[in-house]
């Protein structure tokens, strides 16, 4: 299919991809039923759900990690025990608990038992260090933190000023029953060692709208802000990708490598998971050589994944365990159309289910149609509408109304806030009413601003394109501008700064490039390197630099980035631009060679 035929999709294709898919038909019902069920039960909850699956089905694996593996049965009398020591130190419905733990099987049930208890799990960035990580827990303010024990640094940075400063209720979480190396921390799992696996009651009065997760997310603003994820939003969730979309049954096995406070891996994977009454294959981390050995070791069916996971993959050399596997779908988002056939073919994967959702969006999409390069389609209501790429928003009729775009035109995503597809927002309630358009279409109506670019390609159906505003995203992760340029400001040298993604060839999301104003001649480049490693994220930090002796600005005083952005990262003419080689410590001319090279894909970002 050319992309020119790509950008729409007709009746006819959608039938012919219907008839091919009958197979799915009661992986389709039961997902259309719990979706149901979950509007119309009061006290259907994650915890009653992992209870249900240990009462019915006692020995099906529930989870692998590496060498361990646990059947419901076993699943859910540990993530009991956990809960009962979170009760008796006194954690109640209502409050929120802090997880700062890596992936590991022991994470998993103690984000069970949390919301067992009804209960939120905080699933904090475990690469957020400093004032980052300080302000999200502080979005939060919770009652108790767990812990892992390779975080213990990174926490104890900040507990100080989180009034943590004893060991009450920071519980470590360690791999196997390998005590803390500190007195500050109580032991999770010596404590649960003693305690009852029977069910907590206190699960069959959790309700259904109850928050279960604080999801951390980089919005327009800078600095990370929590999305709530109620008990609903996440079953819908997994009902719909997992079930409708993917078409999971209980002999299914999903592998996901992505960290778990990152929806794909906690609501999509676990979620879809969970809702079928399958296994979860945790791994460790990705790792573009262990991948497929994984997959082959845990026997799994399915993976999920992100855009830049599926590139490295196809950038490796060729080996046996290209095919060697068993999988047979694939769920995530990001999966690049120039990429999306080659992928399928050497991997031999039959179904891409892609699908488009944000942390805090009421509505996702899902190529449950198994049609390509498409990130699916929503049977609820959207618009996709026109804006002003200068502004960066919508632009209005002469009635003030906003003005959706014709099929195959790209516009800015809108979904509409009803009962069924409610915006649960962020615990911030400013920071929630600035993502929404009141009276949009008409008086009265209200709709969540996406701050994503996305093709129109009929059918209900859209293909993501580009993120809108002054967040990009790189090495799978939301880059806030703001938060970079706080960063580069805050250099001695650096006197003022201007952050923005730009577009590498052969890469997922957008590079971050800085347009500096220096202070004074000769900028030590190897300083400013070190000094933006020690600030921030590894992702967040600028691959390219380039020097202006004076920022170009509105008439209300904003940088104008649209120009920077469109020049990308190597600008016309002779100009001296910087970059930080992959695993370098200074800034170094970008030459003719290595720009080659970048843009041919022979040298990795």
């Amino acid at each position: 299919m050319t992309q020119k035929n790509a950008d729409r999709i007709t009746f006819g294709e959608l039938a012919r991809a219907g008839l091919r898919d009958v197979v799915r038909t009661p992986s389709l019902a039961r997902g259309v039923g719990l979706i149901g069920a979950s509007r119309l039960f009061k006290h259907l909850s994650i915890g009653r759900l992992v209870e249900h699956h240990a009462r019915r089905h006692p020995h099906r694996t529930a989870l692998r990690f590496e060498d361990e593996a646990y059947t419901y049965a076993e699943f859910n009398a540990v993530a009991n025990r956990y809960a009962h020591v979170l009760k008796k130190s006194g954690i109640r419905s209502g409050d929120r608990v802090a997880v700062l733990v890596g992936n590991r099987s022991h994470t998993l049930m103690a984000v069970t038992a949390i919301v067992k208890l009804g209960a939120a799990a905080a699933m904090c960035n475990t690469k957020q260090r400093g004032e980052v990580l300080a302000h999200s827990l502080g979005l939060v303010e919770p009652a108790a933190v767990l812990v892992g024990d390779d975080l213990h640094e990174a926490f104890d940075e900040v507990r100080s000023g989180l009034g943590f400063d004893q060991g009450d209720r920071v519980w470590h979480v360690g791999d196997d029953s390998r005590p803390p190396d500190s007195a500050a921390y109580r032991d999770l799992t010596a404590e649960a060692r003693s305690q009852s696996t029977a069910n907590p009651p206190d699960t069959r009065r959790v309700d259904k709208s109850q928050a279960a997760f604080f999801i951390f997310t980089s919005g327009t603003t800078g600095m990370p802000k929590a999305s709530v994820m109620s008990h609903t939003r996440w079953l819908r969730g997994g009902a719909g990708l997992g079930l409708a979309g993917m078409g999971l049954c209980a002999d299914d096995a999903l592998y996901c490598c992505l960290p778990l406070y990152h929806n794909n891996a906690l609501t999509v994977s676990w979620g879809a998971v969970l809702c079928a009454g399958a296994t979860m294959a945790l791994g460790r981390k990705f790792s573009v050589s262990a991948f497929w050995d994984e997959v082959h070791r845990y026997e799994a069916t399915a993976f999920c994944y992100i855009g830049e996971l599926c590139r490295y993959l196809l950038r490796a050399p060729a080996g046996p365990g290209d095919r060697d596997h068993l999988v047979r779908v694939i769920i995530g988002n990001g999966l690049r159309p120039d990429i999306w056939d080659d992928f399928k073919q050497r991997f031999g994967i039959e179904r891409v289910c892609e699908f488009y959702g944000a942390s805090e969006g009421n509505l996702v999409f899902v190529n449950g149609f198994n049609m390509d390069r498409t990130a699916g389609f929503c049977p609820l209501s959207f618009a996709v509408v026109a804006f002003d790429p200068v502004t960066e928003a919508p632009t209005k009729d002469d009635h003030g109304r906003l003005q959706e775009v014709a099929t195959g035109e790209v516009g800015l995503l809108l979904t509409k806030i009803t009962s069924m597809a409610p915006f649960e927002g962020y615990t911030d309630a400013e920071a929630s009413e600035k993502k929404l358009f009141r009276d949009a279409f008409k008086k009265g109506d209200c709709w969540f601003n996406t701050g994503d670019l996305v093709r129109d390609q009929g059918m209900r159906h859209i293909a993501f394109v580009d993120r809108l505003g002054d967040t990009f995203r790189w090495k799978g992760e939301n880059v806030a501008t703001t938060e970079v340029e706080k960063a580069l400001n805050s250099h001695p040298q650096v006197a003022e700064s201007v952050v923005y993604g730009v577009e590498v060839p052969h890469t997922d999301g957008r590079a971050g490039m800085a347009a500096i104003t220096p202070e004074g001649d000769d900028l030590d480049w190897a300083g400013l390197a070190a000094h933006l490693q020690a600030e921030l994220p590894a992702y967040a930090v600028p691959v390219f630099i380039r020097l202006k002796g004076e920022q170009e600005v509105t008439g209300t005083f904003k940088h104008r980035k649209v120009d920077l952005k469109k020049e990308g990262f190597a600008p016309p003419g002779d100009e001296t631009v910087y970059w930080l080689p992959p695993g370098g410590d200074a800034y170094e001319p970008l030459t003719a060679d290595t720009r080659r090279a970048v843009e041919q894909g022979e040298m990795s970002l």
